[in-house]
């Protein structure tokens, strides 16, 4: 099979009218070309390998309207405690202070008939944030720029709206990047930082066919994606009628307190503050983004150049070595220079006791591998994959410590991004299964690169292909003449 996937190009200018080839941001300056066709072949054994051909003309570009009302605060439907709550050392550190968002499309369900969603979702959050009551909060910045969350009650913003577009023309086959993005986003200009701000955004779209999407936004000082994946479940329980969340919520950010004295006893080079400027992001004036499927035949093409010693690593750590070396060899850069790459790894299970069932805090860290260009190019992929497995694997509960205290001791720093590939897998968290009573969504993820920092993250999410196979969705962001060099390093392995 070869797979043309949509893709977005980094420039200017702004578009004043909309259409599903129009902009995400005018802020972004992100232009979308139209979404590819699928083409496929009757060779099942093979595993899927990647095209970067044009889409055939006039396949996906229909203007449409979105209609949006104005803007609410949901507060939680009965009163909740008025108090002052600190956040841990893990949540409050620079790089998590801004939302983390997803996208869920939602087919049409004749069962649910006139039913508005929005409705169903906007009464279903008052309920929930009465357990969740935090998220109704407003952040604030106390000394030693310590985050604390006033719990006010303020509630959480949601916008309800209306698209002349269906789910269908939205692409051949709905996978990401995603077209027009920035009407299903409200624009959230005077709302959308962390500092005295609403947590969590919503918005819920009715389409023409029936069915909706929902984009929404959750500050990641308050929950790491876990947490966040614990209360939208939580959300869509509500939704189908249940009088509490299944899982009680958890504060207890006193777990995750730096030490007092800190003391940090590991090297933590994810934090390095690289001011040379030999390592740079990779951002250009032109970039463009691709997504990835990734099944059971693409993971036993990769298997087949991982060393017997190795037999027993993870999906995680074949495919992250795999994309972090056809990314490097892509960018031609430097042989003698470094690459990072870095992975969020949920670290609850590593404490003794364990953190508790509910906690919806960050309790996330981010172990950094690091090669010489040259090595991580020429070498095998048991190479790349030695340094991922080894990075992986230092995680344990002093680790978690160790990160905290530094960032008591340095004022929480930003995590690096420069010369640096960073990869969370999010496939865990059942997004895809995430029922506000229409049903499981189509698609349930990250809708396009990420705009701060263009081609330095990847969230590994569940996905279906064409022919029905689960498997992970990766969305790669690069310069276009390196995407063209990494769909051909890509598909040599998967030959």
């Amino acid at each position: 099979m070869k797979l043309a996937m949509a893709e977005i190009i980094h420039r200017a200018p702004v578009c004043s009218t909309f259409s599903v080839c129009s902009m995400f941001r005018p802020a972004s300056m992100l232009q979308l070309k139209p979404a590819s066709r699928i083409t496929c072949c009757l060779t099942e054994q093979k595993p899927q390998t990647f095209s970067l051909s044009e889409p055939e003309s006039g396949t996906t570009s229909l203007p449409f309207k979105v209609r949006k009302n104005a803007l609410e605060l949901i507060a939680p439907a009965t009163p909740t405690p008025r108090e002052l709550k600190l956040l841990s050392d893990i949540d409050d550190q620079e790089g998590f202070r801004e939302l983390n968002g997803k996208i869920l499309l939602y087919p049409k369900n004749s069962k649910m008939g006139k039913t508005n969603p929005a409705s169903v979702i906007r009464d279903a959050l008052a309920k929930v944030l009465v357990y969740y009551y935090p998220l109704a909060g407003r952040i604030k910045e106390g000394p030693t720029r310590k985050l604390m969350v006033d719990c006010t009650g303020e509630g959480v913003v949601f916008v309800e709206a209306e698209a002349s577009v269906s789910l269908e023309n939205l692409g051949i086959i709905l996978h990401p990047p995603f077209p027009c993005l920035e009407e299903f986003v409200y624009d959230f200009d005077g709302h959308e930082g962390t500092i005295d701000s609403p947590l969590v955004h919503f918005q819920v779209t009715r389409l023409l066919c029936g069915g909706f999407v929902v984009t929404f936004g959750i500050n990641h000082t308050m929950c790491d994606g876990q947490g966040i994946a614990q209360f939208l479940m939580a959300l869509t329980e509500m939704a189908q009628g249940a009088l509490a969340p299944s899982i009680k919520p958890v504060w207890q950010r006193e777990l995750l307190y730096a030490r007092n004295p800190p003391c940090v006893t590991y090297p933590h080079p994810e934090y390095d503050q690289l001011g040379d400027t030999k390592h740079k992001n990779v951002t250009t004036d032109e970039m463009t983004q691709k997504s990835f499927f990734f099944g059971p035949r693409e993971m036993k093409a990769l298997r087949r150049f991982v060393p017997e010693t190795f037999q027993s690593c993870t999906t995680f750590e074949v495919l992250t070595a795999c994309l972090w070396r056809c990314r490097t060899i892509a960018l031609q850069q430097n042989l003698k220079e470094v690459t990072r790459l870095m992975m969020f790894v949920n670290a609850r299970a590593k404490f003794r006791p364990r953190i508790p069932t509910g906690y919806y805090g960050n309790c996330i860290v981010m172990p950094c591998a690091i090669s010489t260009i040259g090595d991580l190019c020429n070498k095998p992929l048991g190479y790349a994959l030695r340094l991922v497995m080894k990075a992986k694997a230092s995680v344990t509960e002093e680790y978690v410590r160790s990160t905290a205290d530094l960032m008591s001791i340095k004022g929480r720093p930003q995590y690096t991004t420069s010369s640096t590939y960073i990869v969370s897998d999010h496939t865990r968290f059942r997004f895809h299964k995430l029922n506000f009573g229409w049903g499981e969504p189509i698609y349930a993820g990250r809708p396009i690169d990420d705009i701060q920092f263009p081609g330095v993250y990847s969230d590994y999410m569940f996905s279906t292909n064409n022919n029905g196979e689960s498997g992970i969705e990766v969305i790669i962001g690069l310069p276009i003449p390196s995407m063209e060099k990494f769909v051909k390093e890509l598909n040599i392995m998967l030959k």
